[in-house]
């Protein structure tokens, strides 16, 4: 039998604020453990919760990038169960009444476009950590409560994702929107950017859905997807031997590649929701909505399309140079300098793409301003300097941090193009390869490459490729 999967998301990204949801602690990562705590984030008795009007925003500001729909009043609530490290024993979030409904998200895989519903996105209160220490004499574990507070938005999928190629193309699509916005970090490496996975199978062509399982502990992308793969495989497996998938929590364990059951899957009753008692209705004004939407930057998707459209590139490159909104900006204010669009954009993707990943570094860290980028293909296109020159001299200008016009001074990287001291480099090779020659005359033409390979290599790298093609064929009688 062919089976389908259906794939929901639930994302939990934190705001990118300077402090946290209803105190004023720090929500900066990585200080001393327990060190950015006060009686509200530790749940002291008497204390008062005041929402952080910035995270407000900044939710709202996710709700209209996806195009979904702001309530005008919306409600905290208490969810109850047992948190280890959530001090006061429940979250506050939203549920009946969320902040945002609706909207969407597009994705692109093997060439084609889908929309991935959203169903809500609401505000809540992120827990802490808990380290639990290695080695079996060890019957402890540590938490840290500097993240309780942090304010969080979830962002839940409709269960309209049909495999895990799909779900890892829906989170890049989706951290896209979050960065472009400032909205979140979305790092999660530091924990910015959490997921959790819905997934069940059925029969392909059956519309009702099957038993899902959640999926949880899953700290990139690519294990998001791997752990989908294994529980689809799990699923499938069972229901062929004839047993039933039985709705549960599951952990994924990276270093065994396998799901492993957590705890009997929640429904919402188990939770015990009802009203924060400690904070009002959440009421947004058109006015404060409008201004939010007026603050939105051109998002990722609308700006793929612009640079399709207005500067004729492949919907590859123009998809690399808007993955980030930094290499958005850097590309578009070299281009403004250098109105060469395909030519920027092939040094860019190929050439700081580079030095990027071997350096590990972001584009905003490059030693390069994109007008010294410019600058320097100008020089290439002016024939001032040949590729192989100008290629090492941005491998300095990343090193140093100089100018191009620094760099070709300090290394004399000119290129000749005087005319009579190339004849006199091109005699030379010709005359040190009678074959290639004969065989040049005879018709053998691809070998032009070849004598003009060997003329530059001759002059050092100086010699400028094109005039040196120009006299190889005058020298061998075209």
């Amino acid at each position: 039998m062919e089976y389908e999967s259906v794939i929901g998301l639930e994302v939990h990204a934190q705001l990118d604020t300077a402090a946290k949801i209803f105190c004023g602690c720090s929500t900066e990562f990585g200080a001393e453990g327990n060190s950015q705590t006060c009686p509200i984030c530790l749940g002291m008795p008497g204390v008062l919760p005041v929402l952080n009007k910035r995270a407000v925003e900044l939710a709202l500001r996710s709700i209209l990038a996806v195009g979904g729909q702001v309530q005008p009043k919306s409600i905290f609530a208490r969810k109850n169960y047992f948190y280890p490290d959530l001090p006061k024993g429940y979250q506050i979030s939203q549920y009946e009444r969320p902040l945002g409904t609706g909207g969407s998200v597009t994705v692109h895989l093997d060439g084609l476009a889908k929309r991935v519903g959203i169903t809500r996105i609401h505000l809540e209160e992120d827990a802490g950590k808990s380290f639990h220490p290695e080695g079996r004499a060890i019957e402890y574990s540590l938490v840290d409560v500097n993240r309780c507070g942090v304010p969080l938005i979830e962002i839940v999928s409709e269960p309209e994702i049909r495999s895990p190629e799909e779900a890892y193309a829906y989170l890049v699509a989706l951290k896209q929107i979050l960065q472009y916005t400032e909205v979140s970090r979305a790092d999660m490496e530091k924990g910015k950017l959490r997921c959790d996975a819905n997934v069940s199978v059925r029969p392909k062509g059956q519309k009702e859905f099957g038993t899902k399982t959640e999926l949880k502990n899953m700290n990139s992308f690519r294990a998001v997807q791997k752990a989908l793969e294994v529980e689809i495989a799990r699923q499938i497996k069972i229901i062929d031997s004839g047993g039933k998938v039985v709705q549960e929590t599951l952990l994924w364990d990276e270093d065994r590649q396998a799901v492993a059951p957590m705890r009997a899957k929640e429904f919402s009753d188990d939770y015990r929701y009802f009203p924060e008692p400690d904070l009002l209705p959440l009421e947004v004004s058109m006015d404060w909505l409008e201004s939010v939407r007026k603050g939105l930057p051109e998002l990722p998707e609308a700006r793929r399309r612009r640079f399709i459209e207005v500067f004729s590139l492949s919907d590859y490159d123009a998809s690399l140079l808007t993955s980030e909104r930094a290499i958005a900006d850097y590309y578009e204010t070299a281009v403004g300098l250098y109105p060469n669009p395909k030519m920027v954009a092939n040094w860019i993707n190929v050439e700081v793409f580079r030095f990027l990943k071997e350096k590990k570094i972001f584009i905003d860290d490059l030693k390069v301003p994109a007008a010294e980028l410019a600058a320097l293909l100008k020089k290439l296109d002016s024939s001032s300097l040949s590729n192989t020159m100008a290629k090492e001299v941005l491998a300095a200008m990343v090193e140093t941090g100089k100018t191009v016009e620094a760099v070709v001074a300090q290394k004399g990287l000119v290129q000749e193009s005087d005319e009579a001291v190339l004849d006199g480099w091109v005699r030379e090779v010709i005359s040190a390869f009678p074959k290639q020659r004969e065989s040049y005359k005879a018709g053998k033409k691809q070998l032009l490459g070849f004598f003009v390979g060997e003329t530059v290599k001759k002059s050092g790298g100086k010699a400028n490729p094109k005039l040196v093609s120009t006299l190889v064929k005058k020298h061998l009688g075209e």
